[in-house]
């Protein structure tokens, strides 16, 4: 599979395609709805935050109690379900009224869905297509998410500049229950991938063996923690620049975009490997010039810059299923999905912190140091790792029985 156009002759790729396109339209444009409510109601920089980013927070629960249902349940029936329950939850958002404990609560248990509903679609994603597909086909779900991020934040930013932040949520839920009705009708009743039921007991045994591995976990840690610092700075765009969020938010999409098309479409496969570190420094790096409080124009130019490294991810996950079992796919991405998700909002919970006792720009800036510490110590680390390796021997992964 060499070419975008091969991925849209895939059956049932394009209509799983555009239901997870409208789903990005709708987390968009609900969480900047959201955001702005909650920081009008509060004028709180944490409570913003975590209005944006509270359901990543529930990804570490979901990740060690309820993963293994990833790959243990029918895809078509779960990513159905899924989309209808955040329909019906942003429907609550927008209810009057809602004191912000009850928003946060219905905030985690969005997140207990998606740290499930993540492992369901990507291990579907890398069923549909061929084993050298994925990276491609991911490549192209990343630029979707990019611009479907920019139409979102943007669709967000005029509701709420002619409107109210309410009727965003619900355009919002009527967007997820659209998502759900495509996912229905398109896409063909699959058994799960895995046999056997849901449980604790198998995510633990899965999750620990897919950590063993220290190749693995290198590859993890990497996909998690630098880039979730920098969703941090990103969670205070809205204390920032209140009347301007959606201006930055929409220019990080972009950059994500452009870093998504030269990694998965423009660079030759064997020098993937090679950009990960150059990437994610450059994901962190702008946002050390924040502690100048740069003019929205400026700051602008420059969260557009740094979103072109989130390009490093394709890279990493593209070694993360070169080292992994086919029957553990769903698994090992959803893992990845949750510990990202988790990172990034502890970062948005952490950044929202120290945006309460100092600022939010001098928060950026110490959240962008932090990542870029964390990625030349994980550099390091494995450069230790490949000296000090056997000749001749190559990590394995695990088996795995069910």
């Amino acid at each position: 599979m060499r070419s975008y156009r091969d991925l849209f002759r895939t059956p049932e790729f394009t209509p799983f395609f555009l239901a997870a396109s409208v789903q990005t339209v709708a987390q968009t444009t609900g969480g900047l709805a959201l955001g702005t409510l909650v920081y009008r109601a509060t004028w709180s920089p944490l409570l913003a935050a975590l209005s944006m980013f509270a359901p990543s927070l529930a990804q570490i629960p979901g990740a060690t109690l309820l993963l293994s249902a990833a790959d243990r349940l029918p895809p078509r029936a779960a990513l159905t379900g899924t989309a209808l329950f955040f329909a019906a939850a942003t429907a609550v958002l927008a209810l009057p009224g809602l004191p912000v404990w009850a928003v946060l609560a219905v905030l985690l248990a969005e997140g207990l869905v998606t740290s499930v509903s993540g492992g369901v679609r990507w291990g579907l994603l890398n069923e549909l297509l061929t084993e050298d597909g994925y990276l491609l086909g991911r490549s192209v779900f990343n630029m979707m998410s990019g611009l479907m991020q920019i139409a979102g934040y943007a669709t967000g930013g005029v509701l709420l500049a002619l409107l109210s932040p309410r009727p965003a949520l619900l355009l919002a839920a009527a967007l997820y229950a659209a998502a759900a009705l495509v996912l229905r009708l398109s896409l063909t009743p699959r058994p799960p991938r895995a046999p056997g039921r849901p449980s604790v007991a198998t995510t633990w045994r899965t999750n620990a063996a897919l950590w063993s591995s220290p190749p693995r976990r290198h590859v993890y840690l990497a996909l998690w923690i630098p880039n979730g610092l920098i969703v941090g700075c990103e969670s205070l765009y809205v204390s920032y620049a209140p009347q301007s969020a959606g201006t930055l938010f929409a220019c990080a999409a972009l950059g994500m975009l452009a870093g998504d098309i030269t990694v998965g479409r423009l660079t030759p496969p064997h020098l993937r490997p090679r950009l990960g570190t150059p990437l994610l420094l450059l994901l962190a790096t702008p946002y050390l010039a924040f502690a100048l409080h740069p003019p929205l124009p400026l700051a602008a130019a420059l969260a557009t810059l740094a979103s072109v490294g989130f390009g490093a991810s394709l890279a990493q996950q593209q070694v993360l299923m070169s080292l992994t079992p086919a029957e553990l796919s769903g698994h090992a991405l959803g893992l990845h999905s949750a510990g990202m998700l988790t990172m990034q909002g502890v970062s948005a919970t952490l950044a929202g912190a120290t945006a309460q006792l100092t600022s939010p720009a001098t928060a950026m800036t110490a959240l962008a140091g932090l990542s870029a510490a964390v990625t030349v110590a994980l550099r390091s680390a494995d450069s230790r790792h490949a000296r000090t390796a056997k000749p001749g021997r190559r990590p394995t992964a695990p088996h795995h029985q069910s």
